[in-house]
């Protein structure tokens, strides 16, 4: 994985430069493609991997992924919506492969809380650490966990992820409302 182009994704490159190198890729660009391409990588790997739950299965999925990605760059109409739009294409490649090999279901099944820990409060969130909260309490719905994981983890802005997900932003909202409810109480009771 590309840990310090992942990094550069989320610190040094804004909206905007972003939205120049997607524009250079669509014109057949392959530097710029190949730049977008390597920014990618790691975050969707992690967005994939939460949802099909094997490392194997995962980068299967991230081949073609990033291939599906390269292949229809010229039909991204405006650049600034690429994360999103990447994300979309994302999670339809990895539940539809999921759903095929049935993986999804069972490792929902199978998580259990162990111990839940929360930082001090001056100390910031590791993306990691929440990743791994959200994806081992079995009592938030996949859906707000998918949606907790795209915008705690990941980043995403709300009308960034009801973008990729093609749901309607009070959805992501009340999903999100739900899953923090949802952590809370578990906090308290833990």
């Amino acid at each position: 994985m590309e840990g310090a182009e992942g990094a550069q994704w989320r610190t040094r490159l804004n909206d905007a430069d972003v939205a120049i190198i997607v524009a250079r890729a669509q014109t057949g660009h392959a530097p710029s493609l190949d730049r977008v391409l390597r920014l990618l990588q790691e975050p969707l790997w992690r967005h994939i991997h939460a949802l099909v739950a094997d490392a194997d299965l995962a980068d299967d999925v991230l081949q073609e992924v990033l291939w599906i990605i390269a292949r229809r760059m010229s039909q991204l109409t405006d650049p600034r919506w690429f994360r999103a739009w990447a994300y979309r294409i994302t999670t339809r490649e990895a539940l539809r492969r999921a759903r095929a090999e049935r993986r999804w279901r069972d490792a929902l099944r199978e998580e259990t809380l162990a111990v839940l820990e929360m930082p001090e409060p001056d100390q910031l969130f590791d993306p990691e650490q929440i990743a791994a909260t959200i994806a081992e309490i079995d009592a938030l719905s996949p859906a707000s966990a998918l949606v907790m994981r795209l915008h705690y983890v990941d980043g995403l802005t709300l009308p960034e992820i009801a973008e990729s997900l093609e749901i309607p932003a009070g959805t992501v909202k009340s999903r999100v409302a739900y899953g923090l409810t949802v952590l809370r109480k578990k906090v308290r009771v833990d």
